[in-house]
């Protein structure tokens, strides 16, 4: 297979410069048919189901803009495939098929996961078991461990990045969209804004050195999300969301986390924590007893309770300015973070899947 390769000094820091994968340049719907289903939407991008018509197996086609706001960005494409290459042997990040470029788009054919996010269970009225949520976290844990062993961090794990194989019955994580995701070590320290707003860590605000700690503090965010089906740090606009994260003001009151174990507790407190030396790694964090109190394949003989009806949390479901609005850019650099610092503009919060 033919090798791609950009010019490094083109490419922001933390980034690959080479592939393996072949590009294909032959017409797309002559291989695959795409369907009007989509499955997800950005503002550089759109993943929609697809069916290759040789086999008639199922996949997520993820069409990425090669040019956003006058700007090439075929490295950070490029990149996203690389960092899907290194990850072919994790079972817990969705797999890559194929690569197509067309003359406005590189196209991306995914492992399609039947099951939606796990965002959808953060949300819905129907909670979800702690052995369920247990299973998902030691999952999405197992995928970070090894990614962050390839000295990869994701810098956007989120409910709406990890996705499920099934639904009923509840099948396994798949970690998506690694758009964000930087390699460690190749530059010195790796100093970015980028993350969306609602799960991005202290030091990322700070313009402080991110490290694998930062995705932890992610971890943390997603398991506090799946017992309450509240964002933690969500404030009334994104400013008060940054105070919120910086000053790790987190709610544990007794109202949200009715029901909720003690060791659910402590294992979401030792992630919610402002230094990211003082965060466990996931392999640390897979030792937990939290993960490991109860079989995984057990469910509770009893239905659990609804959560009943609720306002759901704000983001990229709320009735603020959703996440993905074009004017996600301009809201982080008015807040007083954003004035410290550059922004890379295709960056921040341009995950869609």
């Amino acid at each position: 297979m033919a090798r791609r390769r950009l010019d490094s000094r083109s490419c922001p820091p933390g980034l690959f410069t080479e592939i393996q994968t072949q590009i294909r340049t032959e017409p797309l719907d002559s291989l695959y048919v795409i369907t009007n289903a989509e499955l997800g939407r950005g503002k550089f991008a759109v993943v929609k189901k697809c069916e290759e018509k040789a086999t008639g197996k199922e996949y997520a086609a993820k069409f990425l803009k090669k040019r956003r706001r006058g700007r090439d960005c075929r490295a950070e494409i490029v990149h996203e495939v690389a960092v899907l290459e290194a990850m072919r042997a994790n079972p817990r990040v969705v797999n890559l098929h194929e690569v197509f470029e067309t003359e406005h788009d590189i196209v991306l054919l995914l492992e399609y996961a039947a099951g939606g996010e796990i965002f959808d269970h953060c949300v819905s009225e129907e909670i979800l078991s702690e052995r369920q949520i247990t299973r998902l976290l030691r999952q999405t844990l197992e995928g970070v461990h090894l990614l962050h062993q390839s000295s990869l961090v994701h810098l956007d794990l989120k409910p709406q990045n990890i996705l499920l194989t099934s639904l009923n019955p509840l099948g396994d994580i798949k970690i998506v969209d690694f758009g964000l995701a930087r390699r460690l070590g190749t530059t010195g320290e790796l100093r970015e804004i980028l993350g969306t707003p609602e799960y991005v860590a202290p030091e990322i605000l700070n313009y402080e050195p991110i490290t694998t700690a930062t995705d932890l503090w992610s971890v943390g965010v997603i398991a506090y999300m799946l017992v309450t089906g509240e964002s933690p740090f969500q404030g009334e606009d994104k400013q008060e969301t940054f105070l919120n994260v910086s000053q790790v003001n987190v709610d544990y009151c007794k109202e949200a986390f009715a029901g909720v174990s003690e060791l659910a507790v402590d294992f979401i407190q030792k992630l919610l924590v402002k230094s990211p030396e003082d965060r466990p790694s996931a392999a640390e964090c897979l030792t937990h007893p939290w993960l490991w109190q109860s079989s995984p394949d057990s469910e509770p003989s009893t239905p659990q309770p609804s959560r009943g009806p609720r306002e759901r949390s704000a983001g990229k479901w709320g009735a603020t300015t959703p996440l993905d609005d074009p004017e996600d850019k301009e809201n982080f650099l008015e807040a007083s973070f954003g004035k410290r610092f550059r922004f890379d503009e295709s960056l921040l919060g341009e995950s869609i899947q």
